[in-house]
Formats: C-alpha cells, sequence, structure tokens
C-alpha cells in the first residue's frame, strides 16, 4: 500500500495546490478499495482536504491573505466530471470570472452537461449542473468555450474595448484560431465581438 500511497502523493504535489480530484483520478494506480483507504489516511494526516463524500483537493495557501483558501470552484467541478465521464460546460458569471472579467465567484455557478441534472453544495456556493442538447457542448476547447458564455452573460451593449483588450491578452495566435473557428456558428453578435478580438492586430487567414 505505500507503494501506492507514494505515486498518489506524487501526482497530487504534480498538479499543485488547489487540484480537486476522487479516486477515479488514480484508478490505474491500483484496486479501488486501496486508492479509497490511501486517500481517506491523507485526509486525516492534513495532506488533503475531504470536499465532500468521495472528493478532495490539495489546499491551496494564500501568503498574501495568510490562510488555506477555500476549494476552487470549476476545480471542483472539473472533478466531478471526470469521475462521472460528463462533458462540462461553464456559464454566466462563472464563465466570467475565469477570464478575470469578474473577480467575484458566485454565490451560485451553473454549468451546462450532458450528464444528469444535479445540484451540489461546496460551502457558499451552490453548483447547479444543468442538462443540455449535445450540440450545446459541441465547443472542445476549453478557452473558447468560456469565452463564449462570458460574452452571452456580458450582453452585447455592455462590451467595451477594454474587455475585449483583456480577452485578447489571453490569448496565443493558435488559441485565435479555434477560438474564430468554433465561433462562427454561433450567435451573430458575439461572432462578430470574437473577430473583432481575433483579427484586430493579426492577419485574417
Amino acid at each position: 500500500m505505500q507503494h501506492i500511497a507514494n505515486k498518489i502523493i506524487a501526482i497530487i504535489y504534480g498538479h499543485g495546490g488547489g487540484w480537486c480530484f476522487s479516486g477515479k483520478d488514480f484508478q490505474d494506480i491500483g484496486l479501488r478499495k486501496t486508492i479509497d483507504s490511501v486517500l481517506h489516511r491523507l485526509a486525516q494526516r492534513g495532506i488533503i482536504r475531504r470536499v465532500r463524500r468521495g472528493l478532495y483537493d490539495y489546499p491551496k495557501f494564500s501568503n498574501l491573505l495568510n490562510k488555506t483558501l477555500s476549494p476552487n470552484i470549476d476545480q471542483v467541478a472539473g472533478a466531478i466530471a471526470r469521475k462521472y465521464g460528463w462533458r462540462l460546460q461553464a456559464t454566466g458569471a462563472m464563465a466570467a470570472n475565469l477570464l478575470g472579467i469578474s473577480t467575484q465567484v458566485p454565490a451560485k455557478v451553473v454549468y451546462l452537461t450532458d450528464g444528469p441534472g444535479k445540484t451540489i453544495k461546496i460551502g457558499n456556493t451552490t453548483m447547479q449542473f444543468k442538462r443540455t442538447a449535445p450540440k450545446d457542448l459541441n465547443v472542445r476547447n476549453k478557452k473558447s468555450a468560456i469565452i463564449i458564455q462570458a460574452l452571452k452573460f456580458l450582453g452585447k451593449d455592455h462590451i467595451d474595448n477594454n474587455t475585449q483588450m483583456r480577452i485578447r491578452s489571453l490569448l496565443s495566435d493558435s488559441d485565435r484560431k479555434k477560438l474564430f473557428k468554433d465561433a462562427r456558428y454561433g450567435t451573430d453578435w458575439v461572432f462578430e465581438v470574437i473577430k473583432q478580438i481575433c483579427f484586430e492586430d493579426m492577419n485574417r487567414e
């Protein structure tokens, strides 16, 4: 068991503070019963933190705030998605937060999913997994999906040059090309904004 424990600890440390996970993330290492036992012991030792039944994170400490941070909600969502084999897409205020357009994590976050609808409470945050049609999850590139959803949340009349510049600063040339392709079959006004973001200072191909 110690050999498996060492492997699990190495993987956890490799992902760094804030990573959220379940036993499913270590299924190739050993038997599920052994993995669950290791995670339980690590939680008892304070190396990892139990977020909810079957879900843990590697707590991240903030030197600025001088305290351990609450679980990262997007990391929690990702761990749940991996555990059940769902596809997810952040929407609304959460998408804006992930881009850094908004600094506040909303009290209720909504993720579109191809899994069953479900509501989960993590600390003071309510997570809603909203079942949607597969076509609504066709944007496979995570960064593209977050940008598209954030723009929809902000609304056509609330996207200024500063917002466009902020999004543009997050994109490599490769990201821009992917974003343009991912957005061309979506909402018309969102596509027009994305064209401005992608091609203001690069030649269109």
